[in-house]
């Protein structure tokens, strides 16, 4: 059940920096596909972000919380960035 939570957190905010990057109307892939976009690249975070997370943070300063929150913040981002990219490439492609 642990490692199923740190999951969760970067699904969900992945999927709300994904909302967040759809805001902008020429990134928008609409609210589901910002929301599937946007939950792919949290679960990206937690793969590439997470070992480079744990080998720069300091050793015993990884807490329950702290560990939450930085999940959460690299998920919001990388599901921002993702749904970014994802929604200029598709409507470079719209245009031509």
């Amino acid at each position: 059940m642990e490692s199923i939570i740190p999951l969760i957190v970067q699904v969900v905010s992945g999927a709300i920096g994904g909302n967040i990057a759809g805001a902008f109307k020429k990134l928008s892939l609409g609210a589901t596909g910002n929301s599937i976009a946007g939950g792919i690249g949290g679960l990206l975070s937690g793969t590439v972000a997470g070992p480079i997370m744990n080998m720069i943070s300091s050793p015993g300063t990884e807490g329950a919380v702290s560990g939450l929150i930085g999940q959460a913040a690299s998920g919001g981002l990388s599901g921002l960035i993702i749904t970014a990219v994802v929604g200029f490439i598709r409507n470079q492609m719209r245009r031509h």
